[in-house]
C-alpha cells in the first residue's frame, strides 16, 4: 500500500508494470486503485441454479447483507488472479462437499507461453497446401496441417511464434489467439492458398464466400450411401471430389445393385473399382477441386463397354451444391440437360445429409511448468494425479482433454467457457483459467498448501490477494460437471 499518489509495481506477471493511480497495467487486467493493485475483472462463478443472466456479488465485504451464494457455486479461474511468482499458493484454494465427499478446488489464472490453438474448418474448399504458413496481419502465426474428413485443419500459435520471432510476430500471434479463444472473428491468409475468416461456432468465410455445408463424405462414400437412390433414374453417376472421386457403375455398391457398365473413362489415378484419386488440382470448385466444368475429368466414352446414345449421366459434388445432368448424343458426347425432378430429390438428399459448416477452436496449453507450485509443494505429484484422473482439470469450468504422456498438456473447446475467459500479458503470452479439483485427502498427500484452504463463505468474506468483485453466471451449455 502507498498513499495513493504514486506509481506502484504490479507483480501479477513477469512484465511487472509500474502503474499510476487510476490506471491499468499493459494487460488491462490489473489497476492501481488508491495505492493497491486490484483485479479489474470480476471472478466468474458458475451455478446450475442460475437459469439465465448473471449477477454481481462483492468479495471481501463483511457488511454485505445480500442474498447468499448458491450452494452449488463453482469458483472458476476467470478473474481470479495469477500465482506469479509461482512460489506462493494459488489465488483460491477452496474446500467444499460434493456428493458427500470432501474435495478441494485449486483456482488460478495460468500464464501460457507454451500454448496454441487448433482450428477445425468444415469446408471442402482447398485452403492451402499442408505445411503452408498461416498469417494474420501479414505475420506468420501458424501453419496448415493434415486435412481431416470434411474439414481443413490449422495449428496456430506456439512458443516459437510467440517468443522466437520478431516482436511484431509475437504480438500479432498473441492477439490472434486471444481473439479466437474469446470467440471473435479473425481474418487469416494462407501462403499459396486462400484467405479465411475464422470464428468459433460460426461458419468459415473462404475468399469472401460463407461456407454452408461440409461434405457428406468423399465421392466413394457418397456413392455407398446413395447408390440405391439413383437406381433406375440415371445410367451413370460421378461424384466429383478432390480426394476420392466415385463412379457408381464401377463401384462395389453399384455392382451389388446390378448396375450396368457404361463405358465411362475418368482422367485420374484409379485406386480400386469406382474410386479415383487426383482427378484435378485442389481448389474452390466442385468437391474441393479446381473444376468449374466437371466434364473436364471425362475421357472418350467406350461403346464396346456400354456407352450408347441417350445414356443419362449425373455429375454431382460431395455437398450437392454443384450438379449437372447430361445425355450422350450420337457422337457419345455429353450434352447438358435440365435436371429431372426425380434426380433433384436425390441431389437434395445429399445436401440434407451434409452437416453445418462451422469453425471449431480448441485452446491447447502445457500446464506442466511452475504454475503447479501454486497447487502443491511437490509439483510432479500434481502431474501424476492429473494423468491418473485422480485430479479433475477444468478450464473456466469446461471439461478438458488431457494428452497422455509427460506433463499436463490439455485442450479445451473455447465455446464451452464463459465469454471473455481468456486474457493476455505482453511478454507475450495468453492467460487461461484453470481449476484443479480432487479429494481433500489426495490434496494433502500431494503436498498441497494446507494453510491456504478456505471454504466458499471465507472466500467471499476475505476475497483474494487482488481485491475484486464476483459474477455468478449459469453453467454454459457444455462443460457442466
Amino acid at each position: 500500500m502507498t498513499d495513493g499518489t504514486e506509481k506502484i509495481r504490479c507483480d501479477a506477471c513477469p512484465v511487472m508494470c509500474y502503474i499510476a493511480p487510476g490506471q491499468t497495467g499493459a494487460c488491462d487486467r490489473y489497476a492501481n486503485d488508491a495505492g493497491r493493485i486490484v483485479r479489474t475483472d470480476p471472478v466468474v462463478m458458475l451455478s446450475q441454479a442460475m437459469e439465465h443472466g448473471s449477477r454481481i456479488v462483492p468479495f471481501a465485504a463483511r457488511d454485505w447483507t445480500g442474498d447468499p451464494l448458491p450452494a452449488d457455486s463453482f469458483v472458476t479461474g476467470i478473474g481470479s488472479g495469477t500465482t506469479y511468482p509461482d512460489y506462493k499458493p494459488a489465488p483460491f484454494i477452496i474446500s467444499s462437499e460434493v456428493d458427500g465427499a470432501d474435495v478441494v478446488t485449486v483456482v488460478t489464472e495460468a500464464i501460457f507461453s507454451y500454448c496454441g490453438v487448433k482450428v477445425k474448418i468444415d469446408t471442402d474448399r482447398h485452403l492451402g497446401p499442408e505445411g503452408a504458413i498461416v498469417r494474420s496481419e501479414g505475420e506468420a502465426v501458424g501453419l496448415v496441417t493434415t486435412a481431416e474428413y470434411g474439414s481443413q485443419m490449422l495449428s496456430l500459435g506456439g512458443v516459437h511464434h510467440l517468443t522466437g520471432g520478431t516482436k511484431a510476430e509475437g504480438r500479432v500471434t498473441c492477439a490472434a489467439m486471444l481473439a479466437l479463444c474469446n470467440g471473435e472473428a479473425v481474418a487469416l491468409s494462407i501462403d499459396g492458398g486462400s484467405t479465411v475468416v475464422v470464428q468459433a461456432g460460426q461458419a468459415p468465410i473462404v475468399d469472401g464466400r460463407t461456407e454452408r455445408r461440409m461434405r457428406v463424405g468423399c465421392g466413394s462414400a457418397t456413392i455407398g450411401m446413395f447408390a440405391s437412390q439413383w437406381l433406375g433414374l440415371v445410367d451413370e453417376v460421378v461424384v466429383v471430389d478432390d480426394h476420392i472421386t466415385g463412379v457408381v457403375s464401377e463401384h462395389q455398391a453399384g455392382k451389388v445393385l446390378g448396375w450396368q457398365p457404361t463405358g465411362i473413362r475418368i482422367k485420374g489415378s484409379r485406386s480400386t473399382p469406382g474410386r479415383y484419386f487426383r482427378v484435378s488440382e485442389p481448389g474452390l470448385g466442385w468437391g474441393g477441386t479446381c473444376l468449374t466444368d466437371p466434364l473436364e475429368i471425362l475421357g472418350e466414352w467406350n461403346a464396346k463397354k456400354g456407352a450408347r446414345p441417350g445414356l443419362r449421366l449425373l455429375m454431382v459434388s460431395t455437398t450437392g451444391e454443384e450438379y449437372g445432368y447430361y445425355v450422350l448424343d450420337q457422337a457419345l458426347i455429353p450434352q447438358k440437360q435440365p435436371l429431372p425432378a426425380a434426380l433433384q430429390a436425390t441431389v437434395g438428399l445429399i445436401d440434407e445429409n451434409c452437416e453445418r459448416s462451422l469453425c471449431t477452436v480448441l485452446f491447447m496449453g502445457g500446464a506442466g511448468g511452475s504454475l503447479r507450485a501454486g497447487v502443491t509443494s511437490n509439483p510432479v505429484r500434481l502431474t501424476r494425479s492429473v494423468q491418473a484422473r485422480q485430479t479433475r482439470l477444468t478450464s473456466g469450468g469446461a471439461e478438458c482433454y488431457i494428452w497422455p504422456g509427460g506433463g499436463i498438456t490439455f485442450m479445451v473447446d473455447v465455446t464451452a467457457l464463459p465469454k471473455g475467459a481468456f486474457g493476455y500479458v505482453p511478454t507475450p503470452a495468453l492467460v487461461a483459467p484453470l481449476e484443479f479439483t480432487m479429494p481433500r485427502n489426495d490434496y494433502l498427500q500431494m503436498g498441497g498448501h494446507f494453510d491456504a484452504i478456505r471454504d466458499l463463505a471465507s472466500v467471499q468474506d476475505r476475497g483474494g490477494e487482488y481485491p475484486t468483485a464476483a459474477r455468478i453466471e449459469p453453467w454454459p451449455g457444455k462443460g457442466t460437471p
